[in-house]
């Protein structure tokens, strides 16, 4: 097949599904909502606990002997009584001990009468400490009821600080903060999408149709993924992730199908032919697009990551089904719309975004850079090199819960106030010991001697066959202090305790984020390798140039650098905290750069295909100049509009509560509009205009 779509026999397979669903437009239609019917219907079907997910390394080892005991680990819940004023805590410490015990949901209550290590060193702020009696399935009615009584008692004594933090607490922080942002990102994303598409349309029938695509497949997704999840896991942040991937994907294909159709219509073909040549063009850059996404994000699979696995399933899912309905349903639709398609149209929109004629600002441009594309090219390089400066020091660090949900959350502050009061609580380390004697106490000795790596209370619960010894670490949890800790702990304290004695492994909120970490250090390198090496050979077997293939690379490569650079530059620098609503942590996600690197090369495809074969389509030896100029100016509303609409998507990120959304949605968008602007207005014209002839030199015509 040629790379326009041309063939010399028999008609390529896209072709033939549009033409198919064309002429079958009943048929077409209704398979395609039946079949977003049936995944529905599956999905409620399936019950059953979805799969646990395994971390990495010595972490996932303690996740995997706690889940091979027969009991359940109690849930460890703790409250910081501190006096606010000059009046001292007693009475609000024994109305809280008193209280919780005579709840039958709380076991194991302690208090500074029970240990001096419940006592700060300044002896301002005292510990009370308890577990929640379980099992895992009351835990969360268990720890409501805990939560009331200790605001009960807070309220009875409103000069003393009473404030809950601990196992349960911050998880329903997590959890709740990824459920009012996944509200969030559903309210805003689809709104926002709806309305630049009627600007872009300038016709709320027309506009309605990629909604309507992106939400049907949007639905079978997750009805799948409740499927998929009872076996693979798949977490709930994910779903924030695959959301608004999926509304980016689902319409921006639907755009490129109805630009096209569009044009082919404006110039006098019929409807039928109208729909054949967009299914040759535009239909083939949608699959080769989607194709490469779904090929790239499988680099993920590279790092072992159980968490990655399950969302590249859903990516993958999410992109698949997008392309699958713009060159099945939608052309049917097309089909039984005619002209209506342009139904209800409002005034002063829409006029030139979608037309035939080509942007005269985007062709102007064009038309400046090849004439000087040296000069051009080179200061469009610079500015991408030093906005990718700031990366060279950028420190990759996950975030503390208490780093990543803003102080207003109430457990997040008792948090902090706490890790104050007592340092590395209430998110100790948790030696998971078995097969052998636990040693307190020698443990405790070696605590003590730790020159304040690591702190009191130690603690041990029995847990089946094993013991879970909670050993509070310095630092906030994941700074470069709680990691150094964690290494003490674990390359001299522990093995001096326990080696030739008991098998062990350390796992908790530093650990967990540390061994991630590493693995994505150690796999990074392969993921980058195949995600370049599979482009290169996608790219030179659809336009049978290998300079095409490594300009597309460099290209795609620059503007990574430039996204990787802002998001050090804003986020692990401090910079607009008060205008994107955070607070710098001095570090960038660890699994965030290998994310966008992946998903954005597969993604930043949908454009540079789409103008490479508009430019491609204008080709002939000795015009490669016009037919760049031509081709921009052809492709650029389309890929304007496309792009609007993601960075939009990917903006409402940056109005979600967790700062690693906050740093996708900033890096995600950021290098969209690089993409779309600079590198495919500036840089690809340059780039094309300097290889002139010997880009398409195996192109025949």
């Amino acid at each position: 097949m040629l790379p326009d779509g041309k063939s010399g026999g028999r008609l390529p397979v896209v072709e033939r599904i549009a033409g198919w669903s064309a002429v079958h437009r009943g048929k077409a239609i209704a398979g395609w909502f039946a079949l977003v019917a049936l995944t529905v219907a599956i999905s409620s079907l399936v019950t059953g606990p979805d799969a646990p997910n395994t971390d990495p390394g010595e972490s996932g080892r303690a996740q995997t002997v706690l889940r091979e005991q027969a009991a359940d680990e109690p849930v460890h819940e703790y409250v910081l009584v501190q006096a606010i004023a000059p009046a001292r805590p007693d009475a609000a410490l024994a109305d809280l001990a008193a209280s919780l015990r005579q709840r039958a949901e709380v076991t194991e209550v302690r208090t500074p009468a029970d240990s001096g290590a419940l006592v700060s060193a300044d002896g301002r702020s005292s510990l009370v400490t308890f577990q929640l009696s379980g099992p895992d399935e009351q835990t969360p009615a268990q720890s409501a009821v805990a939560a009331e009584t200790v605001e009960a008692v807070a309220a009875r004594h409103p000069d003393v600080r009473v404030l809950q933090a601990g196992d349960r607490s911050l998880t329903r922080a997590v959890d709740e903060g990824i459920k009012s942002d996944l509200g969030r990102s559903h309210l805003l994303s689809l709104p926002i999408t709806l309305l630049i598409l009627v600007v872009v349309f300038g016709s709320l029938l027309a506009a309605g149709l990629p909604v309507l695509l992106t939400l049907s497949v949007v639905a079978a997704t997750f009805a799948l993924l409740g499927v998929i999840g009872k076996v693979v896991a798949f977490n709930s942040a994910g779903s924030a992730f695959v959301l608004l991937i999926g509304i980016a994907v689902g319409v921006d294909y639907s755009l490129f199908v109805l630009r096209r159709h569009r044009e082919e219509r404006r110039a006098g073909r019929d409807t039928a032919e109208a729909l054949r040549v967009t299914a040759r063009t535009s239909g083939r850059v949608v699959v080769f697009s989607g194709l490469t996404v779904v090929l790239c994000l499988t680099g993920l699979l590279f790092t072992g990551l159980g968490v990655f696995r399950g969302l590249t399933i859903g990516t993958a899912l999410v992109v698949g089904l997008a392309m699958l309905g713009a060159v099945t349903v939608l052309p049917a639709m097309l089909s039984l719309l005619g002209d209506r398609v342009d139904a209800l149209r409002l005034p002063w929109f829409g006029r030139g975004r979608t037309a035939a004629r080509e942007s005269r600002a985007w062709a102007s441009i064009a038309s400046a850079v090849v004439r000087r594309p040296l000069a051009w090219g080179g200061l469009a390089t610079l500015a991408l090199v030093l906005t990718a400066a700031p990366a060279v020091g950028m420190h990759l660090q996950d975030a503390a819960i208490t780093q990543s949900l803003p102080r207003e959350v109430p457990a997040v502050d008792a948090a902090l106030r706490m890790g104050e009061a007592f340092p590395g609580m209430p998110t100790p380390a948790r030696v998971v010991v078995w097969n052998g004697d636990p040693a307190l106490g020698e443990l405790r000795e070696r605590v003590a001697a730790s020159g304040g790596k690591l702190h009191e209370p130690v603690t041990a619960t029995r847990v089946g066959d094993a013991t879970v010894i909670r050993v509070p670490l310095a630092g906030t949890g994941t700074d470069p202090e709680s990691m150094a800790a964690l290494e003490y702990l674990r390359d001299e304290v522990l093995p001096a305790t326990f080696d030739g004695k008991a098998d062990y492994a350390v796992g908790g909120r530093t650990a967990t984020p540390y061994d991630f970490t590493r693995r994505i250090a150690e796999r990074s390198p392969y993921v980058f390798a195949f995600v370049l090496v599979l482009a290169f050979v996608l790219l030179a077997l659809a336009f049978r140039s290998v300079a095409i293939a490594l300009v597309s690379i460099v290209l795609n490569l620059l503007s990574i650098g430039a996204a990787y650079g802002v998001l050090t530059w804003v986020f692990q620098y401090g910079n607009l905290e008060g205008l994107l609503g955070f607070e710098s942590y001095g570090g960038v996600v660890g699994w965030l750069p290998l994310f966008v690197f992946v998903l954005l090369f597969g993604l930043s495809m949908d454009y540079h295909i789409f103008i490479l074969s508009r430019i491609r389509e204008r080709f002939a030896p000795g015009r490669a100049r016009s037919a760049i100029v031509s081709g921009i100016g052809a492709s650029s509303g389309v890929v304007t509009s496309a792009a609007v609409i993601m960075i939009a998507v990917f903006a409402v990120f940056l109005t979600l509560t967790a700062i690693e959304y906050k740093m996708l949605g900033l890096g995600m968008a950021t290098a969209i509009f690089i993409d779309a602007t600079v590198v495919r207005g500036v840089l690809l014209p340059a780039t094309l205009s300097l290889l002139g002839d010997r880009a398409w030199r195996n192109q025949k015509v």
